[in-house]
């Protein structure tokens, strides 16, 4: 099997820190044997694979990072966000225009055809109009679960999550003053302290929260009830 581009990614979910997109080009064989979904993989492990992965001369890596004040905007949704993730992540690679294997992403979208049609259009769009994956015959795959079977967006999985663990990390020593952060995701319950005791602290929501997180509107709420109720 020839060189393949796998891609995915990380933070969709939480609601503190960006969203990372990762795509990785390489062929199969050089990825390592204990490659797989991220989330199935501790922090330690996923360090290590990552290490491997980008250390590695046959493997060409491509990010892209998506900030929280672009979650924020008032004229986007998740689902764009993380197609225009996939898409920058992949166009960050090397010589990706002249690429004319098989492109596989792990879908966002409910429908996997509509997800590979609009990141077909998309890497058309990022390589300057120019159709050279149409025109190279490059097969472009979106499945739900790629990161769970194919080498290649299990990858792509690790690197992304990897990095957000690594933003993660830094964002917990900028805010250690208020306490620890937990995950970041919405159901863990530190990062719901956190947010309750920087939020009550400085009247305001921390800059590294998604604002437009039903999570944080219900703790402001919840902080502005518990102000009423204390008058």
């Amino acid at each position: 099997m020839g060189p393949r581009i796998g891609s995915d990614e990380a933070g969709k979910g939480p609601v503190l820190g960006p969203m990372i997109c990762a795509a990785v080009h390489a062929s199969p064989s050089v990825i390592p044997d204990d490659i797989d979904d991220s989330k199935r993989l501790n922090a330690s492990t996923r360090k290590r694979l990552r290490e491997t992965l980008e250390s590695h001369t046959a493997i060409d890596i491509g990010t892209a990072v998506i900030p929280v004040t672009q979650i924020d905007g008032p004229r986007t949704d998740m689902n764009t966000l993380t197609l225009n993730g996939h898409i920058a992540a992949i166009a960050d690679l090397d010589g990706v225009a002249a690429f004319n294997g098989t492109i596989v992403a792990d879908a966002s979208d409910v429908s996997e055809s509509r997800f590979a049609t609009r990141l077909e259009s998309g890497l058309i769009d990022e390589c300057n109009g120019i159709d050279t994956i149409a025109l190279n015959h490059c097969s472009i795959e979106a499945r739900h679960g790629a990161d769970e079977d194919d080498p290649l967006v299990a990858a792509a999985s690790v690197i992304a999550k990897a990095r957000r663990d690594e933003q993660i990390t830094a964002l917990a020593k900028e805010y250690e003053t208020i306490g620890p952060i937990g995950s970041g995701y919405p159901s863990d319950q530190k990062t719901r302290a956190f947010l309750r005791r920087y939020i009550r602290t400085n009247g305001k929501v921390p800059a590294c929260a998604r604002r437009s997180w039903a999570t944080v509107d219900d703790i402001v709420e919840s902080i502005e009830q518990s102000s009423l109720s204390d008058l």
